[in-house]
């Protein structure tokens, strides 16, 4: 077996690594030449203003007593330069927004493993193309625009990380300390020569990063006075900025200002999915080049923004924030980035026509330059009878639009020359979608093939192996010889076939890995032989039935992962699931409380997803509650006459108990502190971590009978749960933990109804014993439905409280009982475990189910394997590298979640077997009993 599970965690990586080499490879080619308009540009410097997190209805709407949000910024736009909207994608975090702003190309999604923070690729900018960057800010930001650079010509001024506290009394200081710096870096010029001759070069930008509004919008929402007053901060800073810069260099004119965001926010504070709150973000544009405000009658766009922002009279500019680099590059007259694929937006330019034709005449080379590169590096790797180019953009195809474009440049038709950029811009985009997603059938198909073949394979395992279906039947050594030549050849023509064409070495993973997966099933051809005639010797019409029964099953749980509201329909069935199989004769009030707790649980995946509106009540609520349940358990234990009970055992609960008190007082606590803005108690942070470590600990003292253990492991957890809780979902859990209470006695009532086993008295069931019952049963069609329960109640641990595929359903709330300065992995990994606490209360019960009905823990979970791959098998077709970014992640998300399910549970299943039969043993005094 050990050789099995190894093989199958090894196909299970492939499949899971497959996906982002197939769909999500970089996208980044190098070795272009640089294109630079041949005109003199307009400005000599640009000063470019980020408000990371700042929304554009935040900035342009107007106050309920109809006064502008940014006075300064309303009457720049309303009588100096031009205003739009720049559209953001998905994921709309701080470091892809950037890279879109200052290098021109959308974070290329290899870029997921990294975590948005380090440069997964090196990339081109408008930095390393400037004579000198002088940037202010964060440090999360700043150093990967030097790091890129060639030379040093970008220098950064970046605050320490721990002054981003979401917990602190106002992040605005973040704003204040950048536009104090600024000042400060221009007096000292004054004084210091090379400085001052450095400033008045040509080419020359000055970044000012804000991150106040961003924090602050984590802290307190976007509709919060905070937010507003920091965004009214802001205003004013730009404006001194602006001031001092233009006097400085004596107004003289050649100084080119944008203001913009990287990514907004949602209602309730977060960000990264695609929501138009977090996608539509400000641009303002003024100074030297820029055009003036263009008076218009009436303008059309989807959206009422204009009318609410009363700008129906000024000519709106969208943009995609890619856009903005070209823009800043024709501004100051520095070579576009080589990686751009960003497209001139010309009505932001007050420049002449031929300008204008020039500068979008070097945009479209820009982009060719890539998609030559990107079809030279395809061409190389594959046979020249299987290559079939991109037939708009051919070698003769190229050559005529250049000349059509030079043409209409000399006999100056700007207009026609303008636009035929634009077309050879759009096919040079989509040429080099094409080539880079040339591959991907021809490996799509490859891992589909080895999905199939290996849940084959499995199958046959589990008949063989677990089931009375089928003779030993003796293997035939001539034919197994031929069978294992025929494939090996065959494998070695594949190779032989990618070798001729240099693939890389990924691509023989993929496309070998049927050969040996097929190669088991083929050489059990004689069990399915046998398995086909004794199938038709049984009902066909069961079989059949129960095929579709499991269809159906899993058609929903994958709908699940899109709507979870599929989760109520299937706790719904569960629930009429006693009536349907006649249980609920022989134990009414089990089959009742069952069918109460399915409802009961039904209720969650119809609530919003968690995070949006805290709601603490609801968290002390939960706490008590499952007090109160504690205490009458402890009554109930104390009275049951049971010669296993000690005195010493029931100190735990206690201490478990207390653990649960205290936990609720410390999240009522911490978020009054923090309304307050008294920022975190260290007592209670104190608290927190204490909890989190010692809850484990105490667990493992307590007695290893099953209901003592179950419960002990679920006060255990739930006291970790609450202080990660915001709202309704501390409440999950405790369902959920009355559910799989319920679901252990049931299983013991459906063992009877089929007659397979004796019933063992769960009262005095104990872990450490049952470990070793060697009288495993054979598999039977019924254990079929409990592996089903078990998958679908992993899925609604998943789905049951908020859909984790979204990055912006976490809120980072739910960790300020634990610590408020922003550290994404601290947060990440408690989030991961308030994710995992109800997978473990799962895995548990599943782990009792297994020992209570005698079944060998390694059949189930084949049977679950099989369940789960078919799942995976659809998302693997379902995932997606086009559309809004959300979809993106979500099918990514979705796709990962499903294959690492099975490599999860493996982890899970060690982990309940862990916490349900090990016991640390305390030295105990010794009692000497008068008899």
């Amino acid at each position: 077996i050990p050789v099995f599970i190894l093989a199958g965690l090894l196909v299970h990586c492939v499949f899971l690594v497959s996906i982002f080499d197939i769909y999500f490879s970089s996208p980044l080619v190098h070795g272009m030449t640089p294109q630079q308009t041949p005109l003199p540009p307009p400005a000599k410097r640009l000063v470019l203003f980020v408000a990371d997190g700042l929304r554009a209805d935040s900035l342009y709407e107007l106050n309920s007593n109809g006064t502008p949000r940014a006075p300064y910024l309303r009457s720049i736009l309303e009588n100096n330069g031009s205003w739009g909207i720049s559209h953001t994608r998905v994921p709309t975090e701080s470091r892809p927004g950037h890279v879109a702003l200052i290098a021109g190309f959308y974070e290329d999604v290899s870029a997921v493993a990294k975590g948005w923070k380090e440069n997964p690729v090196e990339f081109d900018s408008v930095f390393n193309e400037s004579k000198y960057t002088w940037s202010w800010g964060s440090p999360d930001i700043l150093p990967m625009f030097a790091k890129g650079a060639t030379g040093d010509h970008v220098y950064t001024f970046c605050y320490a990380a721990e002054s981003e506290d979401f917990g602190a009394e106002d992040a605005a200081k973040l704003d204040i300390w950048v536009f104090d710096h600024v000042k400060s870096f221009f007096n000292s010029s004054r004084s210091n020569q090379t400085l001052f001759s450095a400033l008045n070069e040509e080419k020359v930008v000055l970044f000012l990063h804000l991150l106040g509004i961003d924090t602050n919008g984590h802290a307190h929402r976007p509709n919060s006075r905070e937010y507003q007053e920091n965004i009214k901060q802001v205003d004013e800073g730009v404006k001194e900025i602006a001031s001092l810069i233009d006097n400085f260099y004596g107004n003289d004119g050649k100084t080119a200002f944008i203001l913009t965001s990287d990514h907004g926010m949602t209602d309730w504070g977060s960000h990264g999915a695609g929501h138009p709150s977090e996608t539509l973000t400000p641009l303002i544009v003024w100074g030297a080049g820029v055009n003036y405000p263009q008076k218009v009658t009436s303008q059309f766009f989807e959206d009422n923004f204009l009318k609410e922002w009363k700008l129906e009279n000024l000519k709106r500019l969208d943009v995609n924030q890619a856009d903005i680099a070209p823009l800043m590059a024709s501004l100051i007259g520095v070579p576009f980035p080589l990686n751009s694929v960003g497209t001139l937006p010309l009505e932001y330019l007050n420049s002449s026509a031929h300008f204008k034709a020039e500068s979008m005449f070097t945009n479209a080379v820009q982009i060719l330059e890539q998609f030559k590169v990107k079809m030279s590096q395809k061409k190389e790797t594959t046979l020249s009878f299987l290559f079939t180019p991109f037939k708009p953009l051919s070698d003769s195809e190229q050559i005529n639009f250049l000349k059509k474009i030079r043409l209409y440049i000399q006999q100056q038709k700007y207009d026609e020359a303008v636009s035929v950029c634009k077309t050879l811009i759009n096919l040079a985009l989509e040429g080099l979608t094409y080539y880079h997603t040339y591959d991907r059938l021809f490996l799509g198909l490859s891992i589909a093939v080895s999905f199939v073949g290996w849940t084959t394979y499995v199958i046959l395992v589990i008949i063989k192996a677990h089931t009375n279906l089928t003779k030993t039947v003796p293997a035939n050594e001539k034919k197994s010889t031929i069978l294992f030549y025929g494939f090996a050849s065959a494998g070695m023509i594949i190779a032989l076939f990618l070798l001729i064409q240099t693939c890389p070495w990924t691509y023989y993973v993929y496309c070998l890995l049927p050969v040996p997966v097929w190669y088991a099933v083929v050489r059990e051809i004689p069990v399915i032989q046998d398995l086909a005639t004794n199938v038709l010797s049984l009902h066909i019409g069961q079989s059949i039935g129960f095929l579709l029964v499991c269809m159906v099953g899993i058609e929903i749980l994958v709908f699940s992962f899109f709507y979870r509201s599929a989760l109520t329909i299937g706790l719904l069935v569960f629930a009429g699931w006693p009536a349907i199989t006649q249980l609920w004769i022989q134990a009414k009030t089990r089959a009742l409380i069952w069918t109460l707790l399915c409802v009961l649980l039904a209720i969650f995946p119809l609530m919003p997803v968690v995070g949006r509106e805290p709601n603490i009540p609801l968290v002390i609520a939960a706490g008590l509650l499952t007090l109160l349940i504690s205490f009458f358990s402890l009554v109930s234990l104390c009275k049951s006459e049971n010669k296993y009970r000690d005195i010493e055992d029931l100190k735990v609960y206690f201490y478990q108990m207390f653990s649960v008190a205290l936990s609720t007082y410390v999240v009522s606590s911490t978020h009054n502190s923090l309304k307050d803005k008294q920022g975190l108690p260290v007592m209670n942070q104190i608290i927190s971590w204490m909890t989190l470590v010692s809850s484990p600990v105490l667990l493992l003292l307590s007695p290893t009978f099953l209901f003592q253990r179950l419960f002990s492991i679920f006060l255990s957890l739930m006291s970790t749960y609450l202080l990660l809780s915001t709202g309704y979902e501390a409440l999950f859990p405790l369902a959920l933990f009355g559910l799989m209470f319920a679901w252990i006695n049931m299983e013991q009532e459906a063992l009877q109804h089929y007659g397979l086993s004796l019933k063992p008295k769960l009262a005095v069931f104990n872990f450490t014993y049952a470990m070793d019952i060697t009288q495993f049963r054979q598999l039977h069609l019924d254990d079929v439905r409990r592996s089903f329960f078990f998958v679908f109640f992993i899925v609604t641990a998943f789905f049951g409280t908020g859909n984790i595929a979204s990055i912006n359903s976490f809120d980072p709330a739910s960790v300020y009982c634990f610590l408020t300065v922003f550290s994404p992995f601290m947060m990440g990994g408690l989030l991961l475990l308030k994710v995992a606490i109800p997978f473990v209360l799962v895995s548990c019960a599943f782990e009792t189910v297994q020992v209570t009905t005698q079944l060998s823990s390694k059949s189930l979970f084949l049977i679950v394997l099989v369940i789960s791959d078919i799942m995976a098998l659809h998302f693997f077709f379902l995932v997606k590298d086009y559309g809004s970014w959300l979809d993106i992640g979500t099918s990514i998300s979705h796709y990962v979640l499903v294959m690492s399910l099975t490599i999860f549970m493996m982890v899970m299943n060690g982990l309940a077997q862990l916490l349900t039969t090990q016991r640390l043993g305390l030295p105990r005094r010794t009692k000497h009993h008068s008899t």
